[in-house]
């Protein structure tokens, strides 16, 4: 074997960081000017708080600043950001990738030698001349053993949260953002018709939701087709298994009478839209309708009361009504609806942004928020099941209102002759 003094010949001589500009920098789904707006939103917040950098961890994080969505697999991931730069440090087992599928600058850690994804926050700091006595950190998505890594890393240093600063931020859509929300709206629906077409008698629940989901998939990669593709889902649930609004699909097979439920889920480019709508396989029973007809009758009122100036708290409070005039309020399962954006169902949520009692925000221009009431009914009681209906909305710059969901819902056009 010919072997070279330039040639590393044991692990320890391996680099532990790598420079890996593999090919060129892909389109991304925003402009430079839009991640440069969201850069000196983040700025002013150091500003604010006296930060040297901010170290972002989290996947929401990253991805609005960066544009970059990784795969965790139990590595670390970060985001650096200083007054001058920003730059992702992510892991060797994805090459050139993120470097590719960001706006920034990138640094490459190895699995060489533990403890590289530190040594790469240093680097990334050193590169730009700093020399943090107080960094930002997000104290939302950050392990307790990352933070004291972070910490002993930066011995000295002030570590401050920024992410509620953060998500106050997010919370607030650009024109391209809200762009970017309107077509995941309008995927959605075309996964739901594609549902609504595939549900008969006898076929199982994972069986329609694969049929959905693939609609969207296909349409996702036609309006986007320079961003990577990935977790676009869809819940469909049946009967009992209608309970719960975050119930997987299952092999249980549908039967004539049942109550149904749709959520279509299609994620562009790490921005989450949903469908969500009540169904019957047949004729609904009495009780059935009459429950369905309620919930109906709260997200129509809801969808009334989402406009520019409204407190998430008053709206919640008013929706109460509805039910306490029906005694339904017990039934109620979750909040009245909640922010968009980057999130999914295994990271991210604009918790400043959800319609419930206790918060007290008030709406604004920018915001994308849902309607989203639902009840259960427990197995055995008359009606069983769960009952929910979902349509986004858009509050405009010239404080209009615009519901960009048009899947129909209720007894209209949601009982299935099938």
């Amino acid at each position: 074997m010919t072997t070279s003094s330039n040639i590393a010949t044991n692990v320890s001589e391996l680099a532990r960081l790598k420079t890996l500009h593999n090919g060129t920098k892909e389109q991304l789904t925003f402009s430079d000017a839009e991640f440069e707006r969201r850069l000196a939103g983040l700025r002013q917040i150091m500003a604010a708080k006296s930060l040297d950098a901010v170290i972002l961890t989290s996947y929401h994080g990253i991805k609005y600043y960066s544009d970059f969505l990784y795969t965790t697999f139990g590595r670390n991931y970060a985001l650096v950001v200083t007054a001058k730069n920003s730059t992702t440090v992510t892991a060797n087992i994805d090459a050139g990738m993120p470097w590719r599928t960001s706006y920034g600058e990138n640094i490459v850690y190895t699995d060489w030698k533990r403890d590289n994804f530190y040594y790469g926050l240093q680097e990334a700091l050193k590169r730009d001349g700093v020399k943090a006595s107080r960094i930002g950190v997000e104290d939302d998505f950050l392990p307790g053993l990352t933070r004291q890594k972070i910490q002993d890393t930066f011995a000295g240093a002030t570590l401050l949260d920024v992410s509620q600063d953060a998500m106050r931020q997010r919370m607030i859509k650009s024109a391209e953002e809200i762009e970017v929300i309107k077509h995941g709206a309008r995927i959605g629906d075309l996964g739901g018709e594609a549902i609504k077409a595939a549900i008969r008698e006898g076929i199982s629940e994972y069986e329609v939701a694969l049929i959905g989901t693939e609609a969207m998939v296909h349409e996702i990669a036609k309006t986007f087709p320079h961003r990577e593709v990935r977790d676009t889902w869809v819940w469909f649930q049946s009967g009992i298994n209608t309970d719960g609004a975050h119930n997987w699909a299952t092999t249980r097979k549908l039967q004539r009478g049942d109550i149904l439920s749709l959520n279509c889920f299609p994620m562009t480019s790490g921005y989450y839209t949903a469908l969500e709508r009540t169904l019957f396989l047949g004729e609904p029973d009495a009780r059935s309708l009459e429950l369905w007809n309620v919930n109906v009758e709260v997200h129509k009122r809801g969808l009334e009361l989402i406009k520019p100036g409204a407190v998430c708290k008053d709206i919640a409070a008013e929706l109460n009504e509805i039910y306490i005039a029906h005694g339904l309020l017990p039934n109620r399962t979750f909040g009245y609806g909640h922010s968009f954006g980057v999130l999914s169902h295994y990271y991210g949520r604009e918790a400043g942004l959800e319609l419930r009692e206790d918060i007290d925000t008030v709406l604004e221009p920018g915001m994308v928020v849902s309607m989203e009431p639902m009840i259960t009914v427990m197995d055995g009681e008359p009606g069983a099941g769960g009952y929910r209906e979902h349509d986004i909305l858009v509050i405009n710059e010239d404080n209009t209102v615009e519901n960009i969901t048009k899947f129909g819902f209720g007894p209209e056009n949601n009982i299935i002759d099938a």
